[in-house]
């Protein structure tokens, strides 16, 4: 189970710290209490709700809920406190949610809804009343989080996962990242997000210290930074930190997953701090780990998503199921087990223990993989098949250029166009010549637009929120 290890780690090193936020910070010997307080409250509620939401800012209490209905044998659903209260009922329908624990601040977003709620400051007195010790759950297979997928092309779905499948993952961690107990890990991200929540979940698991920041602000994080061995981050966090010069000249190991991190990008940091050790994976909320970059992989390829984990396999296959040459784009399936256990009322793994989230791309003669992108995001332009993030990445390496997004507008002659949208202030003649010397005269953008772009709450482009903005775009200036 994820919190298997806390005991452990209370009776070893009772006074190491678990976690540490701006205002306060706590020893693995009171998170062990807290956590088995938390499971004991839990266990003791009438019919014991299986599913537990938990609408809360990042922080202790947060955590605590999430690790004791884990300790419980319950699943957890993290709310983003920044949903409508319309999203935020359809979240609770869907996940089949027995009983929410809401910050007063944000109980109004609930006005209506039918599952039962109770406020985090009338609970918190209840389970501080609680035995402080008690008995994990002992099965894996059983799920213990439900998330809800990026939604960057649609509506989110929502998808569980088993403490096996994470177990897998705290392994990789510790193996291919090298995180160990010693480490002080900054988590300065939403625990709503995948990647997050699960930097600080790992931590606690190794037995190492969590620094949470209640929101991230890159502007109050240097000293943060300097207490930290470790950071968790996703592109545009680091990139608005490297603008602020705010990484400090001692070491420091930088994980990033969640969106693609532009190889200029990760040359501008290693160029201005060359301490810094930057680790680069890709995963996807089904898939959990596939593959990662070494700070010495990105010296040498720069533009792969890396090589798979140890416990990983990937095959590229063709349409027709074959298996692909090196070199040769396909769709990515993927064998380990540290994948999810499936959609709430959807699709699930099959037995054959291969799945693909419809990525496309390759893998070269060193076994490297490569990302092309999404078959669904693909543009037919012409009768040929062009890749975003193919281009978006041609275009983040320009001058000028903060951020760039590629999307497919329909068009009564070629099908569909891809259509550029720039945040920035680059030069269109420029971007083109760029794309000329880069990229097949059919993949360069026929449309340019220039504007912010919506993010998800994981640093991904949101790529419906793109569209829509383009399509509005191009009508007003018809």
């Amino acid at each position: 189970m994820i919190t298997s290890s806390y005991s452990d780690t209370a009776g070893q090193a009772p006074e190491q710290i678990a976690i540490q936020t701006e205002t306060e910070q706590i020893t693995y010997q009171t998170w062990n209490r807290l956590v088995n307080q938390t499971a004991n409250w839990l266990g003791s509620l009438s019919g014991k709700p299986e599913n537990i939401a938990i609408l809360l800012p990042n922080g202790i209490p947060f955590l605590q809920l999430f690790a004791g209905a884990a300790h419980a044998g319950c699943t957890a659903v993290p709310l983003d406190p920044r949903s409508a209260a319309a999203e935020l009922a359809d979240q609770l329908h869907i996940s089949k949610t027995g009983l929410v624990i809401c910050d007063r601040r944000l109980s109004g977003r609930l006005d209506g809804v039918k599952t039962p709620v109770i406020l985090w400051d009338e609970c918190r007195p209840l389970i501080e009343a609680e035995k402080t010790e008690g008995a994990f759950i002992k099965n894996a297979g059983l799920p213990f989080y439900t998330g809800f997928t990026s939604g960057s092309t649609g509506k989110p779905k929502a998808f569980t996962r088993s403490h096996r499948s994470w177990l897998e993952s705290f392994s990789c961690t510790k193996r291919e990242f090298g995180i160990s107990p010693d480490d002080k890990v900054l988590v300065p991200g939403t625990l709503r997000s995948s990647h997050f929540l699960y930097g600080a979940v790992s931590t606690l698991f190794i037995g190492g210290t969590v620094i949470l920041q209640r929101k991230f602000n890159p502007a109050g994080m240097k000293d943060r930074l300097r207490q930290a061995d470790v950071l968790y981050t996703v592109p545009t966090m680091t990139d608005a930190l490297l603008s602020l010069e705010a990484f400090p000249d001692t070491p420091l190991k930088v994980i990033s997953s969640g969106a693609d991190w532009p190889a200029s990008s990760k040359q501008a940091l290693s160029e201005r701090y060359p301490h810094l050790r930057l680790y680069d994976f890709y995963g996807t909320s089904e898939l959990s780990f596939v593959a990662f970059l070494s700070p010495e992989d990105s010296a040498r390829k720069p533009d792969a998503a890396g090589r798979p984990f140890e416990n990983v396999t990937i095959e590229i296959r063709r349409p027709g199921g074959e298996r692909c040459m090196p070199g040769e784009t396909g769709k990515i399936f993927v064998n380990s087990p540290m994948k999810f256990s499936g959609y709430i009322n959807g699709a699930k793994p099959d037995d054959s223990g291969w799945m693909t989230v419809d990525d496309m791309g390759y893998i070269d003669r060193e076994g490297y993989l490569y990302i092309e992108g999404r078959e669904n995001g693909m543009i037919v332009s012409g009768g040929l098949n062009v890749f975003p993030e193919e281009i978006e990445r041609v275009l983040n390496r320009c001058p000028g250029v903060r951020k760039a997004a590629v999307i497919g507008i329909p068009d009564d002659y070629w099908g569909s166009i891809a259509v550029a949208v720039i945040d920035g202030h680059a030069n269109v003649k420029e971007l083109k010549k760029q794309c000329r010397e880069q990229l097949a005269a059919y993949k360069i953008p026929k449309k340019w637009l220039f504007s912010e772009i919506p993010e998800t709450a994981g640093g991904k482009i949101a790529r419906a929120a793109v569209q829509k903005q383009a399509k509005d775009m191009m009508e007003w200036k018809l």
